[in-house]
């Protein structure tokens, strides 16, 4: 527990596998006790009425009436099953494939026929994950992901696969190696998306010929070693100094322009250059709600004749 906290401390992820973070959590599932009860209630059902009839054909309980009983509740519990609606039954006969039945009530011949798998045809979720893979760039990096997927076709998980469920977590994990040993490890941080879609269609390509689809990947989590996560911190950090000063030179250029264009302006307009100065006297004056001492060559800008004569200036001007 000790070594635990430590690894949390220096910001480790603890390197358990996908599938057995999600198998230590509390799994909350349909209940599947029904196609017991119903074995059991046939039995006894089927029990009480070969006993009972043996007591009528006998005109008393005898051993043999009970050993009879026995075999044939056994031999009812062996032919008369249930499945779920979420389940597909593959049935052989003789070792042979016979048929696909459920859900609900099915019946198959003792000793003849079995019941060779139960397929779940529930989206079924399953967690893989890639601990220190190396990138295109042997970078050394921990990566989770989440995959979704069904089986839509329960003879072929039957028949092309020996555990299509292992089957599918290992090449996931397989896909996702190999999809993080041809990127870089700034590609595997920023495609996520690019990512996902590729390892679906990868793992769908595997799967399909065992009956099996994949619905979505997504990718949990990226685990990068901490020394690398300074270096490239400190990289982005030069990139947005470096875009940060980029923008700030064009603008300064811009207003550069501005300023050279409004220069040649107040040369040609002496009343120009006035009436720019009475207005940042003016908006001087509004900031700070204070007074401003004006010099006397200044003042006469604001009295009335001189205002009457800019006026008349600038309609000369237009």
């Amino acid at each position: 527990m000790k070594k635990r906290t430590e690894k949390h401390a220096r910001g480790e992820e603890p390197k358990l596998a996908g599938i057995e973070r999600y198998n230590s959590n509390i799994e909350r599932r349909a209940s599947q006790t029904g196609p017991l009860v119903f074995s059991a209630f046939a039995a006894v059902v089927v029990f009480l009425a070969a006993l009972g009839t043996g007591f009528v054909l006998a005109g008393m309980f005898t051993v043999e009436g009970l050993v009879v009983a026995l075999l044939v509740a056994w031999v009812a519990t062996m032919s008369v099953h249930i499945a779920m609606q979420w389940e597909k039954v593959v049935v052989f006969r003789l070792g042979k494939f016979s048929r696909v039945k459920g859900p609900g009530l099915y019946f198959t011949i003792p000793f003849i026929e079995q019941t060779a798998l139960k397929a779940d045809q529930r989206i079924m979720v399953t967690g893989f994950g890639a601990e220190e893979t190396l990138t295109s760039d042997l970078v050394p990096i921990n990566v989770d992901a989440v995959l979704f997927w069904m089986v839509w076709d329960a003879k072929k998980a039957c028949l092309e696969v020996e555990n299509y469920y292992n089957s599918v977590s290992l090449a996931a994990q397989t896909a996702l190696r190999d999809a993080i040993g041809r990127a870089s490890v700034s590609e595997v941080a920023i495609r996520r998306n690019q990512l996902d879609q590729e390892l679906q269609e990868v793992i769908e390509e595997r799967t399909s010929v065992w009956g099996i689809t994949v619905l979505s990947v997504e990718i949990r989590d990226i685990v990068i070693p901490a020394e690398l996560q300074e270096v490239m911190s400190a990289e982005a950090q030069a990139e947005r100094e470096k875009n940060a000063r980029m923008v700030l030179a064009e603008v300064e250029k811009d207003i550069s322009a501005m300023l050279v264009d409004a220069a040649n302006v107040y040369e040609e307009n002496d009343l120009a250059v006035r009436l720019r100065t009475m207005h940042l006297l003016y908006e001087s004056v509004k900031g700070s709600g204070g007074t401003v001492v004006v010099p006397s060559a200044y003042s006469e800008g604001f009295s009335d004749a001189a205002l009457d004569k800019a006026i008349d200036s600038l309609k000369r001007g237009k």
